[in-house]
């Protein structure tokens, strides 16, 4: 029997009063996070040390995936009780004192309590991820936790968080953990030189990672993704906060204001954010940020448009099946899904979800719970936004609510890293996501991907070199070039690029690629967004210039949003330079009429011919692409120019 989720969880009745988006109010998070927490302390060995949660282990191991379970869950509780002013009816600190007394006596030692030991993040790392939550954890409820412990065990637990500081974290994010472990130490009077050093050393990575715009790359490279907002953002704020440090505050507080400006576009009119990156199945976590800018006070939005973002995330993912039927974060998206997961995905992966929380450090009288509850930016009207330091293209429309990031700056590829096929990523290398799609696994034809094919092998796009962005009122572009790579025989071709240029007006989508040096016989493949046949979303792409007549593909592995997908595609047979041109769509609107029949393509001309009632006229020359809107005659025109695009948009008397 399927147990309703309101008395799973123990949610009260909706609210739509004070909360006329969602019904959530913060009685509904503290069910949530009572409810998700007593779930998973079923799990628990005797002595709390562990949370051994049902499912396949993390390469990690399934020792480490207990540890793992008892820090993220501790998050929350931390949360939860530190929110409440030190209120704990459920008994929750007492579980984690003991678990702590447990974990710490022989560290190392291979039985049903003892905590692995912090080691570097390449021979044993994954402890030094979750020291961060216990540390975190610790600092929030001093008062009540650590101030009671004997000094025997806050001695084993320094001496085991400490390993923290003396081993080499993985060369991104992974700093902020010995350095949320040493602002602990260091707020119990256990600070030293080693602490500071962890401190300074991390500080020095954020500001090298820091590329404007408010967005950090997780690391030396560019990738761009959810970390920002739960833990590059989070992390250094979150200690400033905590510590009364105004100065810090102010300093990543400015920088959370200036990221929030355009993360918070991020989230649909549904509640779900960009399904985009890796670690998805953390879900809800993709929030902390904008709980935390409302905390803080460092929030360019109203208290009621944050908690109505963060709110609408949480009730997103409760009402799609992220909880199961004992109540535990499954691993995947809205339920199970195997491809969100990477290798280090273990069963209380999940349960990084708590980030969340940190919006619970808000009293009750925080205009961010006693304030109405306000549409959400992605609810306002249509807009196009980007973000040059990220490559980002963001486009959203309000008869839907859906949200697009069109992506031409974020790889995940590491500098020192080749380019090889065979790690091409789908949560990073296709060319745009969304609120509502997934990408195609890796054994599917890939959605949303310009590929060379050469001898019968398909390119990846796996490092992306932006070539600039921009917006206006109403629209927007970015631009970008890849260098295909392929899966068999030779890796590259000599010569061969492919540039790429999205220009977004509404629901439309302006693709425009120039494939430069292709040889004798090669073919390119444009794809769309990946949807369920007969769904309520909607997928479209048209040919303008180049490419001949559409045709649907199949994708039966489906996405994280739907068992079964298809796929349009456009092919178009290039050799040296081509230029190419299509109208793609994505859509929960009503349906519009059907769309003219492409062209079938020249080098160079001009087309004439009204294209789903959106394009009327596109010109080709050489390097320059002319193409005019049907609607008020705007005229789009992008200029190729190698190390950098050009795009201008205007009306008709603007034209070239």
């Amino acid at each position: 029997m399927t147990v309703p989720l309101g008395a799973l969880l123990g949610l009260p009745p909706e609210d739509r009063t004070s909360s006329p988006y969602t019904g959530y109010t913060r009685a509904h998070w503290e069910a949530a996070a009572d409810g998700m927490l007593d779930a998973a302390w079923k799990w628990a060995t005797p002595g709390g040390a562990r949370l051994d949660l049902p499912g396949p282990p993390s390469h990690s191991g399934v020792r480490s995936d207990g540890l793992e379970g008892y820090a993220r869950t501790f998050l929350a509780a931390g949360f939860r009780v530190a929110g409440a002013g030190g209120e704990d009816p459920n008994g929750l600190l007492e579980r984690y004192a003991d678990g702590l007394d447990a974990g710490t006596r022989t560290p190392g030692r291979d039985d049903a309590e003892s905590w692995p030991l912090i080691l570097d993040h390449d021979v044993q790392g994954q402890p030094m991820v979750e020291s961060a939550s216990v540390a975190l954890g610790l600092r929030l409820t001093r008062p009540w936790l650590w101030d009671r412990l004997t000094p025997d065990v806050r001695d084993r637990a320094e001496h085991w968080l400490r390993g923290a500081l003396r081993h080499v974290p993985s060369g991104n994010n992974w700093y902020l953990f010995p350095y949320t472990v040493a602002g602990f130490l260091e707020s119990v009077g256990r600070g030293d030189a080693e602490t500071a050093r962890a401190r300074e050393r991390a500080l020095e990575l954020l500001e090298h990672w820091y590329r404007g715009d408010g967005w950090y790359a997780d690391g030396d490279g560019r990738a761009f993704d959810h970390y920002n907002g739960w833990a590059l953002h989070l992390y250094p704020l979150l200690d400033a906060h905590l510590s009364g440090d105004a100065r810090e505050s102010a300093r990543h507080g400015a920088r959370l204001r200036e990221h929030l400006g355009s993360f918070s576009l991020m989230f649909g009119g549904d509640g779900a954010p960009l399904y985009f990156g890796r670690s998805l199945t953390y879900r809800f976590a993709a929030s902390a940020g904008v709980g935390l800018g409302a905390v803080t006070g460092h929030t360019p939005l109203a208290p009621g448009a944050s908690r109505r973002v963060v709110s609408g995330a949480l009730r997103y993912f409760l009402e799609r099946g992220a909880v199961d039927g004992s109540g535990l974060l499954s691993l995947g998206w809205h339920g199970p899904h195997t491809a969100t997961l990477q290798t280090y995905s273990g069963p209380a992966s999940p349960y990084w979800a708590s980030k969340a929380f940190v919006s619970l450090l808000a009293p009750a009288e925080h205009p961010f719970w006693s304030s109405p509850e306000e549409a959400a930016p992605s609810e306002g009207p249509d807009r196009v936004l980007s973000v040059p330091a990220a490559g980002f293209l963001v486009q959203s429309t309000r008869a839907d609510g859906v949200v697009r990031l069109h992506n031409h700056g974020s790889d995940h590829v590491r500098p020192d890293e080749g380019e090889s096929a065979a790690d091409e990523d789908p949560l990073y290398a296709r060319l745009a996501y969304s609120t509502v799609t997934g990408p195609t696994s890796a054994a599917n034809t890939a959605d949303n991907h310009l590929s060379v094919t050469v001898g019968g092998v398909r390119s990846a796009r796996r490092r992306i070199r932006p070539l600039g962005s921009g917006h206006g009122d109403g629209w927007g572009w970015a631009a970008s070039w890849h260098l295909p790579v392929f899966p068999a025989g030779p890796s590259t071709v000599p010569g061969l690029r492919v540039e790429s240029v999205i220009v977004a007006r509404g629901r439309h989508e302006l693709r425009v690629h120039r494939v430069l040096g292709a040889p004798d016989g090669a073919r390119a493949e444009l794809t769309g967004w990946a949807t369920e046949p007969d769904g309520t979303v909607r997928s479209r792409l048209r040919g303008l210039h180049g490419w001949g007549a559409p045709e649907c593909v199949r994708a039966p592995q489906g996405t994280a949003f739907a068992r079964w997908a298809t796929v349009p595609r456009l092919t178009a047979e290039v050799t040296g330079t081509a230029v190419l041109a299509a109208l793609a769509s994505l859509t929960a609107a009503p349906e519009a009429a059907p769309g003219a029949a492409p062209l079938d393509g020249t080098a160079e001309g001009t087309m004439d011919q009204v294209v789903d009632g959106v394009v009327e006229g596109v010109t080709v020359s050489g390097s320059t692409v002319e193409v005019r809107w049907a609607q008020d005659g705007a005229r789009t025109r992008i200029t190729f120019g190698g190390a950098a695009v050009a795009v201008d948009h205007g009306p008709p008397d603007t034209a070239a």
